[in-house]
């Protein structure tokens, strides 16, 4: 095991990460490697990690504009940034802006579809399980979040998911849909929630809006063409790359 493998405290299918140089961070390092849940396909994206880490400080940065708190300190380099440390809250938070994913199966509507309004939906974090969708019920009863933290992160999705549709449709993008996630940030002795984890083609559904063709996962998922061609695509469109690689 080398020192790097020692330093190791989480890794995950998209991510690593390693204890920062300062207190209370974390260096979250974006891999190249992919893998479906939903139908255990695993590969690897040339520079997926680059373009994912790019995205995703951009997102951030913009988000904490506006007034939207979240882990991110700074980048460090192509493919790691430093975060600060949180205890996360177990629940993948989704909003859904068009008929997609799961919910497309459960109600048979055609993906794509437009909803009456944004629907909200909590998953909890467990791949033993085959990460099942649960109600607010659930997330109180077992403590993960308090129904005011619930609250306070409902206002947050409902806000944030009508700044990231308005960026996004800037750059010609429609985002069907999204996963967040969020954890407790205590300093000097106070609790706060922040948005964690990232925000990227790997975490929202992105279509174009003139072809409705795919610039995110799901090019993986279904063995669309060029797989990384939606990670390269919105990077590029960000002005944040200027060239594959």
């Amino acid at each position: 095991m080398t020192k790097e493998d020692e330093n190791i405290i989480f890794e995950g299918r998209s991510k690593v990460l390693t204890a920062g140089s300062e207190e209370g961070t974390y260096i979250m390092t974006f891999k190249d490697t992919i893998e479906s849940s939903t139908t255990g396909k695993k590969g690897e994206i040339k520079n997926k990690g680059k373009y994912n880490n790019l995205i995703s400080e951009f997102i951030m940065m913009h988000l904490a504009e506006i007034g939207i708190p979240n882990h991110l300190i700074r980048r460090i380099n192509e493919t790691s940034q430093l975060i600060q440390k949180t205890e996360i809250i177990p629940i993948k938070f989704i909003i859904r802006n068009h008929a997609s994913g799961a919910m497309v199966e459960k109600l048979k509507i055609p993906e794509g579809t437009t909803l009456p309004r944004s629907v909200i939906e909590y998953v909890y974090k467990n791949s033993d399980l085959n990460f099942p969708q649960v109600s607010e019920e659930y997330i109180t009863a077992f403590g993960w979040a308090k129904p005011d933290e619930l609250d306070e992160i409902f206002a947050i999705l409902l806000r944030m998911n009508d700044f990231l549709c308005g960026l996004f449709l800037g750059i010609g993008v429609r985002m069907i849909d999204g996963a967040f996630e969020f954890g407790k940030l205590t300093v000097d002795g106070k609790t706060s929630i922040v948005l964690a984890d990232e925000i990227s083609p790997d975490t929202l559904r992105l279509w174009d809006i003139k072809t409705n063709n795919h610039l995110d996962k799901d090019r993986f998922r279904h063995n669309l063409e060029s797989p990384e061609e939606g990670y390269y695509e919105i990077a590029k469109r960000f002005g944040l790359i200027s060239k594959r690689g």
